[in-house]
């Protein structure tokens, strides 16, 4: 279980984030809200890449506040960026065997590799030698990350926008690739997103405004407000980019 208790984060004299407080125990949780309502930031929160100004945030009952991104990654804790990272020198199979570890003391297979990526919509012999630079689109990396963070199966995953760059046929699969993932590795999967698709799978819908929790609930309870416009959520479909 992860836990905020009464966190805040502040940049500067802009306070960001003011006593937010939830628990995500459940297989799909999804953070929505305006933009600059404080989503990413609780994102980047759960990760380690930001530090609570004050409060706590607890992972199965101990106290990660201080914890690195690395600590955290051990203690099986995934972020998928909004904006991938490029990775210059790093093909892609590299970068997917490096997020699945080794078994029996060998790396993952060629094949177990290209099967991470057939999962996601890309032709597996096309992109697996492949340097993760700028020669990739930003839809190619968004679903070169999804596989990365499919392969690694932590018991937390956390996706800031997924659906955000990427074609519609990957938008389209998003949705059997978090079930998936769900059924491989048994923990939950916070989302952040304003996509009414994506918020129809969650067991639960957090509801960030002005950087405080403005709903919490389940999806039955929530949705049907924020269909309405009373979220102040935008729907809208994804993006269509070449990848």
């Amino acid at each position: 279980m992860l836990e905020f208790q009464n966190v805040s984060f502040a940049a500067g004299d802009a306070e960001i984030l003011r006593n937010v407080s939830f628990s995500v125990d459940e297989r799909f949780v999804a953070i929505t809200g305006p933009n600059g309502s404080g989503k990413s930031t609780i994102a980047k929160l759960i990760a380690g890449i930001y530090t609570p100004t004050s409060g706590r945030i607890l992972l199965d009952g101990v106290d990660i506040t201080e914890l690195s991104i690395t600590e955290r990654a051990r203690m099986g804790v995934s972020f998928a960026f909004q904006q991938p990272v490029r990775f210059k020198g790093l093909t892609v199979k590299d970068l997917i065997s490096l997020a699945a570890g080794t078994e029996n003391g060998k790396k993952i297979s060629a094949a177990a590799a290209c099967a991470y990526l057939s999962e996601v919509g890309l032709c597996a012999r096309e992109y697996i030698d492949r340097e993760v630079n700028a020669s990739l689109s930003g839809g190619e990396l968004k679903r070169i990350e999804i596989a990365m963070t499919m392969a690694r199966g932590s018991k937390l995953t956390v996706f800031d926008e997924p659906e955000a760059g990427i074609d519609l046929w990957s938008f389209n699969n998003l949705i059997d690739v978090f079930r998936k993932m769900y059924e491989k590795t048994k923990g939950s999967i916070i989302i952040i997103s304003h996509q009414e698709r994506i918020l129809d799978i969650a067991d639960k819908i957090i509801v960030v405004s002005g950087g405080e929790i403005a709903a919490i609930g389940e999806k039955s309870e929530i949705l049907p407000e924020l269909l309405k416009g009373s979220g102040g959520c935008r729907f809208t479909a994804p993006r269509k980019e070449e990848a």
